[in-house]
């Protein structure tokens, strides 16, 4: 025997699919609830709408006892860098933290599955990028009880991965976004290692390896701003390499050649290996 929703249900359903907070969402379910054909064949239809219910419940109650008690935190940056996943709801946010990270965040079909903001942190050649998944943005995203938090990481870090799913939903993006000046980066579906590669060219650093003479080159590399130098390599191994720097000896797209023996001020870039020497 077939569900056969009637025109009521359809109605309702749609109202569900547009809406933007967890309160028209609720409202929207409880009608879907109401209008739901109540026969043998729809138990599984009016169970999911149950469920549905109860986790968007849960969630404006949480949003109540936040904004009562003026919740508010901050993540404080680890690693080389610090990047967001945003987007709407249902976009693909947690699929791509777990991903990129081998973090656990909850992946559902139901709307809102993130309420606070998972941390991950991906591996990349050694050096450690902070991966932060900012909950679905919702229309007024700044009025929002933790709104106002949310915008203070996506502007702290160093990248923002958007996630959507039509031109629709990347023009709200914007919308919402307009305020947070911090560089974008689209995700389109690529495997781990090729949007991993994207993320590492779009941060403007450059990996570094440091090398001891007659031994191998030091693992994990360095990151630094594109444009750095010898000198920022030397500041950052040791104060007194600096102050005893000699000359260095440089592998990689920087040099000239194999080894090549440079100064202070000479340029890296990414992949160089230095090999410093001292007085």
């Amino acid at each position: 025997m077939a569900t056969n929703p009637g025109y009521e249900y359809q109605q309702a359903e749609v109202e569900y699919r547009e809406a933007d907070t967890p309160e028209s969402k609720l409202q929207a379910l409880q009608k879907m609830l109401r209008t739901a054909p109540k026969h043998k064949s729809s138990g599984n239809l009016l169970a999911s709408i149950k469920d549905r219910i109860v986790k968007a419940r849960g969630i404006i109650e949480r949003q109540k006892k936040a904004k009562g008690s003026g919740y508010s935190f901050k993540i404080k940056k680890e690693g080389a860098a610090q990047i967001c996943i945003a987007g709407k709801t249902n976009s693909g946010k947690s699929r791509l933290l777990n991903e990129l990270t081998g973090a656990n965040a909850e992946v559902a079909d139901y709307e809102f599955t993130t309420q606070i903001p998972e941390v991950g942190i991906m591996d990349y050649h050694g050096l450690k990028i902070q991966v932060i998944e900012i909950p679905a943005v919702v229309k007024n995203f700044y009025g929002t009880v933790m709104g106002p938090t949310y915008l203070g990481i996506l502007k702290q870090s160093d990248l923002i991965v958007l996630l959507f799913k039509t031109p629709d939903e990347k023009n709200f993006l914007d919308k919402e976004l307009k305020d947070v000046a911090t560089d974008v980066l689209i995700y389109n579906d690529e495997n781990k290692k090729e949007f991993a590669d994207k993320i590492w060219g779009k941060l403007g650093l450059v990996k570094v390896y440091t090398k001891q003479p007659r031994k191998k080159k030091d693992f994990p590399p360095m990151a630094f701003k594109k444009g750095s130098t010898v000198r920022d390599v030397a500041n950052k191994v040791h104060k007194d390499f600096f102050k005893s720097f000699k000359y260095a000896r440089i592998f990689g797209k920087s040099a000239k050649f194999e080894w090549q023996k440079v100064g202070l001020e000479h340029v890296l870039q990414d992949d160089d290996v230095v090999e410093l020497h001292i007085k």
